[in-house]
């Protein structure tokens, strides 16, 4: 925290009382969608390259990504005056390609999927012994992340439980062993898309499930596997782990375009989302929801309000 402190934003934990009165509790809105470069991965890969020696970093940082990883490296690798290369899949987002170039990111283009690009970028790091930047199974990574349930405890200290958007899981190992060391009684809650579940059905079986494939609007959570690292962590520390449609997502973007005026993208809807779906099982006076990032692609936003249609919240 001491580390990343003059470095990340501080970013608002804001409060709506149109909410609360909708879920019947103090809900508190921890924004990392105003994080630079528009998601929380600037945290985690900022700490990660903190600890690489002049020599590793003069030898330039690699990774594979779908998105706000990959702008995240970026940009803290130009902070630090290393040379970042991503890989990205073809179809990835112009968008996205462009803003990780214009943090001076070197972008390959290659492959249908992010496993294709991953292991392309395997491929690269092998060659040219840059050091891999991992999206979410390294503890570097997890530790940056975790700096958010830092902050907002600060911020408001009566927090009795945090519902946390799950991937790969490097977001909510880092909350939730973070939040467990300033006060052990708090509950974490992960939620993922039911179209990308790995991470929920190896937490609830016992056993390591590994998807073939995975469907879901939320891009940044539609992870196949769990982390080796992320899985033994989230079982030790994360109270429960619940899963949403995407037409709850869809509903919970809209709502906060609405609602608090603010875009945020399908991965950082899912807390939010599983709030409305589970408020009256969760037993929590004020509940901290993580909105993990605000990259939306605004030509989705059509799709979304025909989700959304389906599964409208209260007005």
């Amino acid at each position: 925290m001491e580390r990343l402190t003059p470095i990340v934003h501080r970013t608002p934990l804001l409060t709506s009382a149109t909410t609360d009165n909708l879920i019947g509790k103090h809900v508190y809105f921890k924004m990392e969608n105003q994080q630079k470069t528009g998601a929380f991965k600037f945290r985690g890969a900022s700490f990660k390259l903190m600890q690489l020696s002049k020599e590793q970093l003069n030898k330039g940082v690699i990774t594979a990504s779908a998105g706000n990883h990959a702008q995240g490296v970026a940009h803290a690798a130009a902070k630090l005056g290393a040379r970042a290369t991503i890989f990205m899949a073809e179809k990835t987002p112009h968008a996205k390609v462009n803003a990780t170039r214009n943090y001076g990111a070197e972008v390959v283009l290659t492959g249908e999927t992010f496993q294709e690009a991953y292991e392309a970028s395997l491929k690269r790091q092998m060659q040219t012994g840059a050091v891999y930047i991992h999206p979410f199974d390294d503890y570097d990574v997890m530790a940056g992340q975790g700096t958010i349930a830092m902050e907002m405890l600060r911020q408001e200290d009566r927090m009795d439980t945090i519902m946390v958007p799950i991937g790969g899981g490097g977001l909510i190992s880092g909350i939730s062993v973070a939040a467990k060391h300033v006060n052990r009684n708090i509950k974490v809650i992960g939620v993922q898309a039911c179209g990308a579940s790995a991470m929920y059905e190896s937490y609830h079986t016992k056993r390591v499930k590994n998807l073939k494939s995975v469907s879901t609007i939320a891009e940044g959570i539609a992870v196949k596997q769990p982390g080796k690292r992320t899985l033994p962590l989230i079982r030790e520390y994360v109270d429960d782990i619940v899963t949403v449609t995407d037409e709850e997502i869809a509903a919970a973007i809209l709502y906060m375009l609405e609602r608090n005026k603010t875009l945020i993208e399908g991965a950082g809807a899912a807390s939010l989302a599983a709030l409305f779906k589970y408020h009256e099982q969760i037993r929590s006076r004020h509940c901290g929801v993580i909105v993990s990032g605000g990259n939306m692609d605004i030509n989705m936003l059509p799709s979304m309000q025909q989700l959304a249609e389906k599964m409208r919240f209260p007005a």
